[in-house]
């Protein structure tokens, strides 16, 4: 009767609790579905399923969601139900489970599936993008565990109403029992009989091996899987555990009699989870309950996942780490040192010359493809692989050649009993096998079909050899690895084109000149060309025009910008015109440079310049600059200074005129120009630079060659991130013997008199053979500025490289050079000049002009 009564009342409590869990699961499915309308509607999910790492975006915010709201996961997948996102990292990647094209036809779901952890209701929802497009999945579960824990709370009230009505039987129930206990009088031997042999029959065929030992470190009983696992003897009960030739370190453990939990041991060639309990906590007989497990196979899973856990980190860092410059040779030491240790203890990558240089790979001509050795990781300074820097020769026709043209790879599991691999170089193979490498794993890097190089695996350490797995990981790490190594190829390629077309605007070499002497260098940038530039220009009567300039940008712009703007200075420089007027002029051009281009929808140029001149006769300087840097100047007592010039703005703006000042330079000093590059970087203010520059200049005398290398050596130690123009001239001053100047009266009866002085002054230069050619350019001159132009008139004569005349007069009336036709009676002045000179020309001056020839020593030039 109790029986029965506790039936009724455990049925009525099994209902209740069944329909709270039902009520539960109805809550469920309302919650997972209304958290995943919520996160599929929220703003950004369906730009980022079409971005190209929605894993990146979208984990962190599922997280955060699955957390807050309770639910056991929460996953976005792609419309091919590929895994973005995933509270186990491992399943990402994966197929979600369940049906889920109902939701690609913008239909939501819910359903009770079988998912990774377990049995859950699931609610799938599709993410639309603006157009009505379905871009992904989300689908967010609980688990039915979960669910039940939701009717847990009424389960206390179905139990207290189940106690009340046991309470109210109890009474009859106990006269009732008590009563059929005193007829029966306990179980009887058919009923004891079966309650053995069930209790044996589930210990002998559970999968875990169970033993009973005693106080005394005996085995008092082992089922049937323990007596398998441990390979025990048919007498063990009864002996000893330590005397049952068990594994040291497990009889050891079963003989502690301590607290043990999947304490794994080996056995033989298993390995098996121990946990250990006392049998007389609930006071049993003393002793020691074991349990045992085969672990062998899940050990291997786990290794197994393990192994590609670590593939995909490598994979990961592959990515992050290669490809990092765009240099060629950096990259393929990139990949050295990712591979090397993780995945080979040793890496070598080999390239084609031609990919070196970065021109276009070419197919193999011949039966040998040559190759360079570019990068080695992870071997020591005694390795006996090929050096740095050597070339090597493979054979690519093969089809189980290295490196073959149809992109075969070379595995070789065991070099000592490969023939094949120590055929081309026997002793070479020798010393590779002598220092311990065993297995070779050889990849081609290709790409658009074309073979770059070669990426070599090596195992010394690792005994395991390289198998199958290993070739599919080193195909999918090279391949990403070819298509940096292409792209840094087609950089080079495309910035050695850059940079020979900027060297080739550049000055090849320094003009002749006595006034100055001068050394120069140019830093290119560390990546791409600049638009600096720099030049010395020698002018008439012993002057020289110092140019720095600098393109704002990189690349082939700037170095075309720069080439047209220092030969539009070229131009301007043979008018003589002073500095600040030539900086005018060329800043009207840039101005029309830029109105092209925004007319073409190119880039606005942005240029500075400095423009100085230096007279040898006088030793003054005149500077002008657009935007600039101005110079430094080291006097000869190893003070430096920093003259104040006007800035005067960059050039192309306009709107504003240049100022020129005037410098007295010793002889002896040292004029310094640089652009920007040199005292300007990210990390230093140009008062900084300006400072080091000065702490680089001070101190003993040098020449200009040495002043260079100090200078780049102080201020960039590292190759610039911007191009550096430094060009440094010590001045010169004439020999005041060398130099005679004369007034000359507005007669032309004075020319008589003109010639006389100079061919007295060039005999006592030594110069008798030029002086009848003189006394013509002399004359020829002074009597068209007598003629025509206007008083004082003078004539200077310069004994420098070449023997200069110089007339001068205050008017602005510029000569022109003609033919006279045969019935003219004049006209013929300067035509005879520009015969007999080397080069003439006017330069106009603030009170005037001066015509100017200049001869070559030795004789006039011929007809």
């Amino acid at each position: 009767m109790l029986g029965i009564v506790t039936l009724l009342v455990a049925t009525a409590v099994v209902a209740l609790v069944v329909q709270g869990r039902h009520d539960s699961k109805n809550v469920a499915r309302a919650r997972s579905l209304s958290v995943a309308e919520t996160f599929a509607h929220a703003p950004g999910i369906a730009a980022a399923l079409d971005s190209k790492d929605p894993t990146a975006l979208l984990q962190p915010r599922a997280e955060e969601i699955r957390r807050s709201t309770g639910v056991e996961y929460v996953v976005v997948a792609g419309t091919n139900g590929i895994r973005y996102t995933h509270p186990d990292i491992a399943l990402i990647g994966k197929r979600i489970l369940g049906p889920y094209k109902e939701a690609l036809e913008g239909e939501a779901s819910t359903r009770t599936i079988t998912a990774s952890r377990g049995l859950a209701i699931n609610s799938v929802v599709p993410v639309q993008r603006p157009d009505g497009t379905v871009a992904g999945l989300v689908s967010v579960g609980i688990k039915v565990d979960t669910v039940n824990r939701l009717a847990y709370p009424s389960i206390p009230l179905a139990i207290g109403a189940a106690v009340v009505a046991l309470a109210l039987t109890a009474g009859g129930a106990a006269l009732v029992s008590r009563r059929l206990g005193r007829q029966t009088r306990g179980l009887g031997p058919a009923e004891m009989t079966r309650m053995y042999e069930h209790h044996d029959a589930v210990l002998h065929s559970v999968r875990e091996g169970v033993l009973i030992i005693g106080a005394d470190g005996r085995l008092a009983l082992a089922n049937d899987e323990a007596r398998r696992l441990l390979e025990l003897p048919a007498d063990a009960e009864g002996r000893a555990v330590t005397e049952l030739g068990l594994e040291p370190r497990i009889a050891e453990l079963l003989a502690s009699g301590r607290v043990a939990t999947d304490e794994v041991r080996p056995a033989g060639k298993r390995l098996l989870a121990v946990n250990l309990r006392p049998t007389d906590e609930r006071g049993g007989p003393p002793g020691t309950v074991a349990t045992l497990r085969d672990t062998t196979e899940l050990q291997a899973v786990t290794g197994r996942a393990e192994t590609v856990r670590e593939r995909l980190l490598l994979l990961y860092r592959a990515g992050a780490r290669i490809g990092t410059t765009l240099d060629v040779t950096t990259t393929a030491r990139e990949l050295a040192e990712v591979a090397a240790p993780g995945f080979a203890d040793c890496v070598t990558v080999d390239l084609a010359d031609s990919v070196l240089r970065g021109e276009e790979p070419e197919p193999p001509a011949g039966e040998v493809m040559d190759m360079r050795r570019t990068a080695a990781g992870g071997v020591g300074p005694d390795h006996p692989l090929y050096p740095l820097g050597q070339v090597i020769g493979f054979v690519p026709t093969s089809a189980e050649g290295i490196g073959s043209s149809g992109g075969h790879t070379w595995v070789v599991p065991d070099l000592a009993a490969s023939e094949q691999w120590r055929l081309p170089d026997p002793e070479q193979a020798a010393r590779i096998l002598e220092y311990g490498f065993h297995s070779l794993l050889s990849v081609p890097l290709h790409a658009r079909g074309v073979i770059l190089g070669m990426a070599n695996f090596w195992r010394a350490r690792n005994q395991a050899p390289f198998d199958a797995e290993d070739l599919s990981f080193a195909e999918e790490l090279v391949a990403r690895a070819a298509v940096s190594v292409d792209n840094a190829r087609r950089y080079t390629r495309e910035h050695e084109m850059a940079v020979t077309l900027q060297r080739s605007l550049l000055p090849s070499g320094l003009p002749e000149q006595n006034a100055l002497d001068v050394a120069y260098r140019y830093l290119p940038a560390q990546a791409g060309v600049g638009g600096d530039w720099f030049d010395v220009i020698p002018l008439s009567g012993a002057r020289v025009a110092l140019v720095v300039g600098d393109v704002v940008g990189h690349g082939l712009h700037a170095a075309a910008t720069m080439g047209r703007l220092r030969t539009t200075v070229h131009n301007f420089s043979t008018l003589d015109l002073p500095p600040d007027e030539l900086l005018g002029h060329l800043d009207e051009l840039v101005a029309r440079m830029d109105q092209d281009e925004e007319a073409g929808g190119g880039a606005i140029t942005g240029a500075t310049c400095l423009y100085a001149i230096y007279d040898a006769v006088s030793g003054r300087c005149s500077v002008a600059r657009a935007g600039h840097p101005g110079p430094a100047l080291v006097l000869p007592d190893g003070t430096v200074e920093f003259p104040e010039i006007p800035a005067g703005l960059p050039l192309g703006i306009g709107g504003m005129p240049f100022e020129a000042t005037e410098l007295h330079v010793p002889e002896g000093s040292r004029l310094v120009l640089y652009t920007d590059g040199l005292v300007e970087r990210r990390d230093r203010d140009i008062d900084d630079g300006l400072e080091e520059l000065r702490n680089a200049l001070a101190g003993r005398d040098r020449s200009p060659e040495e002043t260079c290398e100090d200078v780049l050596e102080a201020m960039l130690p590292n190759r610039p991130g911007d191009d550096v123009a430094l060009l440094v001239a010590r001045t010169r001053t004439l020999d005041p013997a060398r130099r005679v100047q004369w007034d000359v009266a507005p007669d032309p009866a004075a020319v008589a008199g003109v010639r006389k002085e100079a061919t007295r002054w060039l005999t006592d230069q030594g110069l008798d053979e030029e002086g009848f050619v003189t006394e013509l350019i002399l004359s020829e001159l002074v009597t068209n500025a007598i003629r025509y132009g206007s008083e004082p008139i003078s004539v200077r004569l310069l004994y420098d490289r070449a023997l200069i005349c110089e007339v001068s007069d205050c008017s602005s009336t510029s000569p022109h050079l003609r033919y006279a036709a045969t019935t003219d009676e004049g006209g013929r002045g300067l035509f005879l000049v520009a015969q007999f000179a080397e080069r003439w020309g006017t330069r106009y001056t603030e009170r005037g002009k001066v015509i100017w020839s200049e001869q070559t020593l030795g004789g006039p030039p011929s007809a």
